[in-house]
């Protein structure tokens, strides 16, 4: 699943198109048979980015392993217990409200380390826009929960990084199944054969997969 479709009703004004986005799209239209055929299918549409670094974490823990919609359920309890979503706010709330929320103990558990890590300045979000994608997923990793999923996908639409293939992501191999595959099972060495072709725009050529598989593009 795509965060894509896991950050819907997040409570945030959106950041403009990716500067790289235009340029991409043409590139890939050039080099990719079915890019060429996919991509203007979906006009001006573009990725859209989440710009407050918890709230895009807080959402893709919550996300992990549920429905988009006990996800979008279990969000709209969470903005309602916190309607000023920062870390101070979720511990202050404490793991019964959290809980009221829908959420598991272990998600709870999650939610309540990330906003320890954000309030005791365990990780660095000023400084991430200066790191390499490997170097950010490194520091997030340490944080419970998050997975290097769970990192690709801020790297994309936190930090709206152009080049990440989120293999472990079920959307992209779904994507490059039916498009390049005739619908065969794809393995993560097909992935990687087919996204060599799309570098340095591997996250454009992912967000059009994920797009060809739910047109409707969250904003």
């Amino acid at each position: 699943m795509a965060l894509g479709k896991e950050i819907a009703g997040a409570a945030a004004v959106p950041l403009e198109v990716p500067s790289y986005w235009e340029e991409a799209k043409l590139e890939l239209m050039k080099r990719d048979r079915i890019m060429k055929k996919l991509i203007p299918l979906f006009g001006d549409l573009h990725l859209v980015g989440h710009p407050d670094p918890f709230t895009t974490l807080a959402r893709s823990l919550i996300g992990q392993q549920v429905t988009p919609k006990a996800a979008d359920a279990a969000w709209g309890k969470l903005l309602v217990c916190c309607p000023k979503l920062t870390p101070a706010n979720v511990a202050k709330a404490g793991a019964e409200q959290l809980s009221a929320c829908g959420l598991s103990k272990r998600k709870t558990e999650y939610i309540l380390d990330l906003a320890d890590n954000f309030k005791a300045k365990k990780v660095h979000p000023n400084l991430w826009a200066g790191m390499d994608d490997e170097a950010v997923i490194a520091e997030l990793v340490q944080i419970r929960g998050v997975t290097r999923w769970t990192a690709e996908m801020f790297l994309i639409f936190n930090l709206l990084r152009p080049n990440v293939l989120p293999l472990d992501d079920p959307g992209l191999t779904q994507g490059i199944s039916r498009n390049y595959f005739s619908g065969e099972p794809v393995s993560r060495s097909d992935a990687r054969e087919v996204s060599a072709n799309w570098e340095p725009w591997r996250t454009v050529a992912t967000w059009y997969l994920w797009r060809s598989l739910d047109p409707v593009a969250v904003e």
